[in-house]
């Protein structure tokens, strides 16, 4: 990603995606951590776009418990993808903020709908493969990945994006650590391919991140998805769905200077940021840093 550019950040306060209420406060303590600060540093030129309008869970009904309020997380993502199309078709790197996981279809979607398929890595103790037959919860913020890639059925299909958004051969999970059986066997046919915490603990984190990259550059576009439970707890308190034994501080560092070193990756998502479960905003400020050291700040 080059310094100089427009960097669009679109906030997405959507928390129908999992269980636990505060993900939708996730853009606001990004803000408040002070990201645009951190990035006009950088020399960028930064362009807050606000957030898009989300419907509220207490007012909403439930129609699936197959796939928990899809309808409106789908109208949303549909917002954040028309944003996301109109930052990159003008030449600026949209920056997403969640808000749950699910808001990575609207921003997939948005970035096909201009580029075509493309690539993604996917930072996340979970793969996010789920579909609406195979989620043990119902939480859509599980599916988003199989959505994207056009594994979770019609209830993801839109006229704004087609799918699938993504290729799947073009697709590196990196962090994982926490699968349900259907996500193995899905994993597994798609032909996507994990790093697991374990095979990171074993080659390192440089060589996963130098072969997710490897793996997911090409035509179309190539995006970054972190969800900030793919660093440890200890590291990252304030997410919804947190899971022992993650990236420690300087990995999940290391691993963003390498994507901002390949200059592969054109736009990049921040999620499941939770403030009510974090501690003095600490993931939040994390979250700032590493989206700094994504978009090329260095020690020296």
């Amino acid at each position: 990603m080059n310094v100089q550019r427009e960097v669009a950040i679109i906030g997405a306060t959507l928390d129908l995606g999992q269980g636990r209420r505060g993900v939708d406060m996730g853009p606001s303590a990004i803000r408040y951590a002070g990201l645009e600060e951190r990035l006009v540093g950088l020399g960028y030129e930064v362009g807050d776009e606000g957030n898009v309008e989300t419907a509220v869970a207490e007012a909403t009904a439930l129609r699936d418990e197959r796939a928990r309020f899809l309808p409106e997380i789908h109208d949303t993502c549909e917002l954040i993808a028309a944003r996301v199309a109109d930052a990159t078709s003008r030449g600026a790197t949209p920056l997403v903020l969640g808000g749950d996981h699910s808001v990575a279809l609207g921003t997939l979607g948005g970035l096909a709908s201009v580029h075509g398929p493309g690539g993604v890595l996917w930072m996340d103790a979970h793969s996010d493969i789920n579909t609406p037959e195979t989620s043990p919860t119902g939480n859509v913020h599980g599916m988003a990945l199989a959505a994207a890639l056009g594994l979770a059925g019609p209830g993801f299909e839109s006229d704004v994006w087609s799918l699938p958004a993504v290729d799947s051969t073009r697709v590196a999970l990196v962090g994982t650590r926490l699968l349900d059986d259907g996500e193995r066997r899905l994993l597994r046919d798609a032909g996507v391919r994990v790093f697991t915490m374990s095979e990171i603990d074993r080659i390192g984190i440089e060589r996963a991140v130098r072969e997710s990259l490897d793996r997911i550059s090409g035509a179309g576009f190539v995006h970054v998805s972190l969800d900030m439970d793919v660093l440890d707890p200890e590291i990252a308190p304030g997410v919804g769905t947190p899971v022992r034994g993650g990236l420690t501080y300087r990995e999940a560092h290391l691993a963003l200077e390498l994507v901002a070193e390949s200059g592969a990756a054109g736009s990049l998502e921040v999620v499941e940021v939770n403030p009510i479960l974090d501690r003095e905003n600490t993931t939040a400020t994390t979250a700032v840093e590493l989206v700094a050291s994504a978009l090329g700040a260095t020690i020296i």
